[in-house]
């Protein structure tokens, strides 16, 4: 995919950005080397690979030893906290309407 100087005018009006000819130039430029970059990883066969945790996980295999088990720590304390509370309904608080 490649953008046409037309492209860029356009999303730059959009934008609601004014850009000079040489602006506009330099950008479409921009633009179409991230494009060609993109093209260039997607021509990349990644079947077979596991997405990374962490970018560094694939430089240091230890990383995720580090990190810690996602696990419920903590009781659910609702009903303590809802018994104080001046009114409450199926496990959600009740507050006066403030906007009409």
């Amino acid at each position: 995919m490649s953008l046409a100087l037309s492209d860029v005018k356009r999303i730059a009006n959009l934008a609601r950005l004014e850009l000079t000819e040489d602006q506009a130039a330099s950008t479409l430029d921009k633009l179409n080397g991230i494009f060609s970059l993109v093209e260039q990883m997607r021509a990349v066969d990644t079947t077979g690979i596991e997405p990374l945790s962490h970018p560094i996980a694939a430089l240091q295999q230890d990383l995720s030893l580090r990190l810690r088990d996602d696990v419920v720590t903590e009781s659910n304390h609702r009903e303590e906290y809802q018994k104080v509370a001046p009114a409450t309904e199926d496990g959600l608080y009740l507050v006066p309407k403030v906007i009409e």
